[in-house]
């Protein structure tokens, strides 16, 4: 503390005056800079505030990605497991069918192996009736001349 100089009637006043004066201005700087302050920290809070909604926001946004995500998965495996039970289904019928198929040319193969042995059979008779009527021909000719 300042040391006031004394006079008759007690301390300097103008001294004292003075001392009073830089207290207040002092002491209002005090004020002043306080305001100050609780201003910055009400922006301060604010901001920090804003950061932390932003904070839930992305929380929650990521939450939800990771949810959808994992929903496209299992939507996809899904699709997946239909589109392999389809194409077994396909190939399965693709199967069935080709062997069909193969059971209907089996079928019309041996029809025709039959069908050549008999016309061979006919043939075969024919020409054999035939030369008798050649060989009939020949003893006919002999038998006349």
């Amino acid at each position: 503390m300042d040391k006031f100089n004394y006079e008759a009637n007690g301390y300097n006043k103008v001294e004292v005056n003075k001392f009073v004066n830089d207290v207040i201005k002092e002491t209002e700087g005090i004020i002043k800079k306080c305001q100050e302050q609780r201003k910055e920290i009400k922006v301060l809070q604010d901001k920090l505030s804003h950061y932390e909604n932003m904070e839930d926001t992305l929380k929650h946004s990521l939450i939800n990605a990771e949810k959808t995500a994992d929903n496209v998965k299992s939507l996809a495996r899904e699709e997946a497991d239909i589109i392999i039970k389809e194409a077994k289904n396909n190939a399965s019928r693709i199967v069935g069918e080709a062997l069909l198929k193969a059971r209907r040319i089996e079928e019309e193969r041996d029809t025709l192996e039959r069908n050549i042995k008999i016309f061979k059979r006919k043939l075969k008779i024919i020409v054999e009736q035939q030369m008798a009527v050649v060989e009939e021909i020949e003893t006919l000719d002999l038998d006349e001349k």
